[in-house]
């Protein structure tokens, strides 16, 4: 089995980290690629940030397509490119948030979300509202650490821990789950240091996503997530169209 773990962002040391994360939990029969998109934000902190890392999603699952792909993660906790990537792909594909989230529901009775700038809570909001059901996500908490500052400085793990502890208290939740990708390096000392499930986002897409294709499970394509309706696109030299990968 074959599944690429797509990083959104353009930054190859954010890759890395997403990298170990998938590798760590991939089964030994999976052959396990992550990519870094060729265009697009260094990190992604904003609407803006977030809609530019589209054509570079699906330019990476455009040419997995060609390569014989058998499923994606989208490592970003915004999901981006997320319904449309399912247009065009074969094989499942499955966005961080979307697993964390899920995840988080099969572990307790309510959890609380640890990400990086107070901006992007409201994404994660609606996230949690599309995911899971009312009263699942119990809070959503900004630790104000940029995403490119997440890695190499030793103080992150203690300021995401002591955000972590306080918003299981006032939450109440039972589960945190962590609202970057760039935070994954930090998941198995946070749970030793909590006590309670510490959701990897990227982890938990990479074990879906291999589920599903053992499963011989797909995106269905009646309706809504069918390939998308040909037609003329113009596009910057050198990126993938949609038609490259149906």
């Amino acid at each position: 089995m074959r599944i690429r773990v797509v990083n959104p962002n353009t930054t190859a040391a954010m890759t890395a980290t997403i990298e170990r994360s998938a590798r760590a939990v991939a089964g030994p029969g999976t052959e396990l690629d992550a990519v870094t998109s060729p265009e697009g934000p260094a990190s992604i902190e904003s609407h803006y940030d977030e809609a530019l890392s589209v054509p570079g999603v699906l330019r990476r699952i455009a040419e997995g397509e060609r390569d014989g792909v058998d499923g994606y993660v989208i490592a970003c906790f915004g999901d981006p490119g997320l319904d449309a990537a399912r247009e065009v792909a074969a094989g499942p594909v499955v966005g961080i948030a979307e697993a964390a989230m899920h995840a988080a529901t099969l572990l307790g009775r309510g959890f609380s979300v640890v990400t990086t700038l107070g901006r992007t809570r409201g994404r994660a909001w609606d996230l949690a509202a599309r995911y899971t059901p009312p009263g699942a996500c119990r809070g959503v908490h900004a630790c104000e650490i940029p995403v490119l500052d997440l890695d190499g400085d030793p103080a992150v793990e203690d300021r995401v821990a002591a955000l972590a502890d306080a918003a299981l208290d006032r939450d109440g939740s039972d589960v945190v789950v962590l609202g970057c990708a760039g935070m994954a390096g930090l998941c198995a000392r946070l749970t030793e240091r909590l006590g309670v499930p510490v959701v990897d986002g990227v982890a938990a897409a990479t074990v879906l996503v291999e589920s599903l294709v053992t499963l011989g499970l797909r995106t269905s394509t009646r309706g809504e997530f069918a390939p998308p309706p040909p037609k003329a696109y113009r596009v910057s030299p050198g990126l993938s169209t949609m038609a490259d990968a149906v």
